[in-house]
């Protein structure tokens, strides 16, 4: 499957996104005050491994989706560098 220029661009900056926004809810999520992510002991507490877990497999994805987009780009790239030569050999 060959994908457009304007998609590739949004699949990268898909993935730019989803580490921008996970980093800094984990962040969030490690300095909480709330008793939600630690305990009075101080130990994480299920919902800070659910969220964490959640965290980590948004990393993951996103960057799985914005190499994509990146390969992509890279290819139309050279596709149109070897197309734009070929043109001036013929030339």
């Amino acid at each position: 499957m060959k994908l457009n220029r304007p998609l590739s661009w949004f699949l990268l900056a898909f993935g730019g996104w989803s580490w921008v926004i996970w980093t800094t809810f984990v962040k969030n999520l490690w300095k909480d005050g709330s008793g939600l992510a630690f305990d009075a002991a101080g130990d994480p507490t299920a919902y800070f491994w659910v969220h964490l877990t959640l965290a980590i497999v948004s990393f993951l994805l996103g960057t799985a989706v914005g190499l994509i987009g990146l390969r992509s780009l890279r290819q139309l790239r050279t596709e149109t560098a070897g197309a734009a030569g070929s043109r001036a050999a013929n030339d």
